[in-house]
């Protein structure tokens, strides 16, 4: 192929990194930890972005902007929030440089110090609940909707292209209502979006559950969470919604009069999805060919290589093409005519699946001939001879085939990697034979998960919505337990 890839099942991490990558995806920029991401893997993000903000606005949100620098004395008026970033947080303490009069270059200028040292977001819920401050008054304000589409910065010393950079592009949530019962509504509509999303567009299955206090959000009462399973048997959280109760209102001052003339505080939550999802992506369907893209958020939906050995074959040839795109943009498909005669049709083919796209059409001599176009799919790697006539017809149908495929594979490799532990040992053994989420009783504390986490690295993952309560007994402490949890070892 035109790009080697290391093998998935020799070295799963290098692999990805193979992947992101050869597929021209990002690569690591000058700035330790940052992340350039290239036009293809640009692309992708910005499909995500598109149909995320279509479904943010159906559902009556609108997007606003606030600024990416946050004073510091606004971390400290939640206690939870600055203890839960401070170890990340970027800061700024100066605003200007000047030449070195000793001549060894650029230096911070002494005299440019800031009165008060400002935060670089690492997430935006202060700067906004203090402007909220000023939009809020009376109960007809709310309930205020609103998302951003931003960068923010956390400063991860151990990084890995979009699973875990410095610097990463998200949309965060952030709305305002009068009531708990609203606030709670609101949070669980959104975690219910983002599912729907990572399984209808990202091909995705999720398990939607609720956060331990131990992983849930610095300020929040509640988190609720999807959870993915990756090829290698780790878990990857692809989406949070927080329901932060009157905690930032009261930290802000946020006030408003309900409809009886009394004052009380704004009920709030927050939400985000992040670049991530492209980590996601990649490792939830590609193989050792390249990228597997499901149709629905692929850049190029189906590209046409020519194959000809003199200019007329090819005038021929495109001339049958120039009759085909037309059709297939007419259904909304996007297509790729690569005319391009500096590369051949075998580098071209291995090209194209190494960036994942979905199908593949092949034109030669012969083709035009019997009137026929060889078409190949990249979830299954097959191909055949169809007519040419109703191909616009044939690919629209054939996209809708490999989106639900790549779901179902996904889905039976995740269902099929889900198992129950009784017992310590059981737990361990399966941790370290097979991976995957582990269903297991746990006692409810901190103490316990903690415990588990330092002796294996697993950590609960969600206590899933559709779980059943049922008494057992912790697989660590030997307490009593009211229901199962699921654990794994995440990215």
């Amino acid at each position: 192929m035109a790009k080697e890839i290391t093998p998935r099942a020799e070295n799963y991490s290098q692999w990805y990194l193979d992947l992101v990558n050869k597929a021209e995806l990002a690569e690591n920029s000058a700035v330790r930890g940052c992340m350039v991401i290239k036009p293809y893997g640009y692309a992708i993000w910005e499909k995500m972005q598109a149909q995320l903000d279509r479904m943010f606005k159906e559902t009556g949100h609108v997007n606003a902007y606030f600024p990416l620098f946050i004073p510091k004395s606004f971390f400290s008026r939640e206690a939870a929030h600055v203890e839960g970033f401070a170890k990340e947080c970027a800061v700024v303490t100066h605003y200007r440089l000047r030449n070195d009069p000793d001549g060894k270059g650029v230096v911070v200028d002494p005299e440019a110090k800031l009165e008060e040292e400002l935060i670089i977001r690492p997430t935006s819920e202060t700067i906004i609940w203090n402007t909220y401050r000023n939009w809020i008054h009376s109960h007809r304000d709310l309930p205020i909707l609103i998302n951003q589409w931003a960068n923010v910065v956390r400063w991860e010393m151990r990084t890995r292209l979009f699973l875990r950079t410095a610097e990463f592009l998200w949309q965060e949530g952030h709305t305002a209502h009068a009531t708990k019962e609203e606030a709670i509504e609101e949070t669980l509509k959104i975690v219910n979006l983002y599912a729907d999303f990572a399984e209808n567009f990202m091909g995705i299955p999720v398990i939607k559950g609720i956060k331990s206090e131990n992983e849930r959000f610095a300020g929040a009462e509640d988190t609720y969470c999807i959870e993915g399973l990756m090829q290698d048997g780790k878990a990857l959280q692809c989406g949070t919604s927080h329901f932060l109760g009157q905690n930032f209102a009261k930290a802000f001052d946020v006030m408003f009069s309900n409809r009886d003339g009394m004052l009380e505080h704004v009920w709030a939550t927050s939400w985000g999805v992040s670049t991530r999802l492209m980590g996601a992506l990649v490792m939830a369907h590609s193989d050792d060919n390249g990228l597997v893209l499901p149709p629905n958020l692929a850049p190029i939906q189906v590209v046409i290589v020519p194959i000809y050995k003199n200019q007329e074959e090819f005038n021929r040839i495109s001339a049958r093409v120039a009759e085909i795109i037309p059709r297939l943009k007419a259904r909304g498909i996007t297509v790729k005519f690569d005319d391009n005669d500096n590369r051949k049709p075998g580098w071209k083919f291995a090209e194209y699946e190494l960036k994942g796209v979905p199908v593949r059409l092949a034109m030669g001599p012969r083709d035009l001939e019997n009137d026929t176009v060889e078409v190949a799919r990249r979830d299954t790697l097959t191909k055949q001879s169809l007519p040419a006539e109703n191909i616009d017809e044939v690919v629209e149908s054939l996209l809708k085939e490999i989106q639900e495929n790549i779901f179902k594979k996904a889905k039976a490799f995740r269902d099929e990697n889900i198992r129950k532990a009784d017992t310590w040992d059981e737990f361990k053994t399966l941790l370290e034979e097979k991976g995957g989420f582990i269903s297991a009783h746990w006692d409810g504390t901190t103490e316990t998960e903690i415990k588990i986490k330092e002796e294996t690295k697993a950590t609960i993952r969600c206590i899933p919505f559709d779980e059943k309560s049922g008494t057992g007994v912790c697989i660590y402490s030997g307490k009593p337990s009211q229901r199962r949890v699921l654990f794994a070892i995440a990215y």
